[in-house]
Order: structure tokens, then C-alpha cells, then sequence
């Protein structure tokens, strides 16, 4: 299973697609690269409300209080976007997802204007569950 690259690798290769097309491909790449989430975590309380698709996210507090994230989706381009959600948050703790802004890391990744207004709904959907759900452990 490949790994998730961080925010600068994940810049760095964005900025090497020569076009949209080449963006999506990737994104798809990236959600590909997600663990699998198991079963038993499709349950209601891991899905994100406002999302087209099926979304399920799963937080972990570790002891040093970084979070892990889990996360699936039933479409490749939705698991794309769960694992750039995922890749903005890495080595995170609570406190630290709910102070940190990743609007301005979509606007590098020219993300949002790419995005079906439905899409962009999803992920604004998922970031929201993110940080509520950080906002309560912290």
C-alpha cells in the first residue's frame, strides 16, 4: 500500500499535472492509496451528511494526541478528495485541525474551482465533520 505523500509533495506533484484531466487522475490515485476502511465502520455515525456520495470518516486520538483519520467513499473521485482532506491533516492534533485553515491549500491546488458545486458541498461537508468532531476532543 503506497503512502500518502504530505502537503508539499502533495502541491509539488499537483503543480506537475499539466491539465485538469491529469488533476482528477491523481486525485483518484490518492484515494486509491487510502487503507481500507473496514465494514464494520459503514455505520451511520462515520457518515458525513451533505455529501452526494457515500462518505464515512473515522477519527482516532492517539496517547501524544495526534488524530488519525479513516475514510472511504463509494465514488473514486469523493475517496480522491477524503485522501486530500486526509493528507492536510496528517500529523495533527485536535486543537491544531481546528485552528488550521486548509481554504488556502485548496486555492493553491486551483481544487475548488474544478469542483461540481455538489462536490465542493461534500467537502465543505467533511471538513465541517472534521473540525466539529476536533473541536470536541480538544
Amino acid at each position: 500500500m503506497a503512502t500518502l505523500p504530505d502537503k508539499d509533495k502533495l502541491l509539488k506533484n499537483f503543480s506537475r499535472c499539466a491539465n485538469w484531466e491529469e488533476k482528477y487522475l491523481y486525485i483518484i490515485e490518492l484515494g486509491g492509496r487510502l487503507p481500507e476502511l473496514p465494514e464494520a465502520e459503514h455505520k451511520p455515525e462515520n457518515t458525513i451528511q451533505g455529501c452526494q456520495s457515500q462518505v464515512w470518516i473515522v477519527m482516532h486520538q492517539q496517547p501524544d494526541g495526534v488524530i488519525t483519520l479513516e475514510g472511504d467513499s463509494d465514488a473514486a473521485i469523493v475517496k480522491g478528495l477524503i485522501a486530500v482532506v486526509f493528507i492536510l491533516y496528517q500529523q495533527m492534533t485536535a486543537q491544531d485541525i481546528v485552528a488550521f485553515d486548509v481554504r488556502p491549500w485548496f486555492e493553491k491546488l486551483a481544487l475548488a474551482q474544478h469542483l461540481t458545486p455538489s462536490r465542493s458541498q461534500g467537502l465543505e461537508a467533511m471538513i465541517r465533520a472534521i473540525r466539529t468532531k476536533s473541536a470536541n476532543l480538544s
